[in-house]
């Protein structure tokens, strides 16, 4: 009969996987940081949030040998941090709250930076997931642009709400009072145009309304504060719409500056044309589709429902590291 060898260490003990590694708990005004005991005399400090302090802070990391770090925040409070450390060669991690909590036995003379840098010394820590720096850069353009759309959305509702105090029905025949012809007709009122037929003019060929429906919609009282109220609402309309415009000017720009991240020589497909019709006033007006093709080497844009403007934010939100299927493969 033969025994079975014993284990010659316990596999319940916890293993050091990161021994260089340092724990940063991060708030508004200042930053407390953990590194092994042996590195340094005082291996817990505070730093302030200045870029100053946080010179010092990187500096101090690589005096004390840290190659790897981890660090938990509120809000916003961690992007300088991360982005100097990174830049000077060390291994971030960005983690959930959460998680730390999740683990049990922390002791209540523990700061939570000397906890972090003990748990990510332990390999209890994963990373939040951050895209490469171009597609950061990327990610915070097409951020901002939704912001800026958002920002502009209620303005259209002041709109509608200006014209209905005056009972100008134009969204009831109008489906979009910010296409074109809607667009037209505001901007005629708001010069001093009154006679409904002459607005009516303004209609598209294509309006599915009659230049006689809109005609009547448009007849109703002309009271000077519902009218100031709407000149402002449109003013601020197309600052936004020019906000909008600069946005994606940049955009663009980033696009002509980023590397490929396939190796591959297929031919960029032809783009369909949009739907006519079609509320795409949001949408890019650079040729995201094609740029999107060149980058990752996936027509996203072509797989049925998924708009060119969406297609945009599934890159920047999740990198190029993962293949996702063409349109032919869905």
């Amino acid at each position: 009969m033969t025994t079975r060898p014993k284990r010659k260490t316990n596999p319940l003990e916890l293993t050091c996987v990161h021994p260089n590694a340092a724990g940063l708990d991060i708030g508004a005004r200042e930053i407390w940081v953990s590194v092994p005991s042996e590195r340094d005399p005082e291996p817990v400090r505070m730093f302030g949030t200045f870029t100053p302090d946080l010179q010092n802070l990187r500096d101090w990391l690589v005096r004390c040998q840290v190659d790897t770090v981890a660090m938990e925040s509120t809000g916003v409070y961690w992007i300088p941090v991360f982005e100097m450390l990174e830049a000077c060669g060390l291994r971030v991690y960005l983690v959930n709250a959460r998680h730390i909590k999740n683990v049990p036995g922390r002791k209540s003379d523990y700061l939570d930076g000397q906890w972090i840098q003990k748990l990510h010394t332990l390999g209890l820590l994963s990373a939040s997931f951050r895209p490469d720096a171009e597609m950061v850069v990327l990610r915070g353009y097409l951020r901002h642009r939704a912001m800026l759309i958002a920002h502009r959305a209620p303005h259209i509702l002041h709109m509608q709400k200006a014209l209905q105090q005056r009972n100008l029905q134009l969204p009831q025949v109008l489906s979009d009072i910010t296409g074109e012809t809607g667009l037209l007709i505001l901007r005629a009122i708001v010069a001093g145009e009154r006679n409904p037929v002459k607005l009516a003019q303004f209609r598209n060929p294509g309006c599915k309304s009659s230049q006689d429906e809109i005609a009547k919609a448009l007849t109703g009282t002309w009271r000077a504060e519902h009218l100031f109220a709407l000149k402002q609402a449109l003013e601020l309309y197309d600052f936004y719409t020019q906000q909008v415009v600069a946005c994606d000017a940049e955009i663009e720009r980033q696009y002509t500056g980023m590397k490929p991240r396939w190796v591959g020589a297929e031919p960029v497909p032809e783009v369909a044309r949009v739907k006519r019709n079609s509320h795409s006033k949001n949408q890019p007006k650079s040729n995201v589709r094609q740029a999107i093709f060149r980058l990752t080497g996936v027509d996203l844009a072509g797989i049925k429902g998924v708009s060119a403007s969406l297609a945009q934010t599934i890159v920047s939100e999740i990198g190029t590291d993962t293949p996702a299927p063409t349109a032919g493969a869905v």
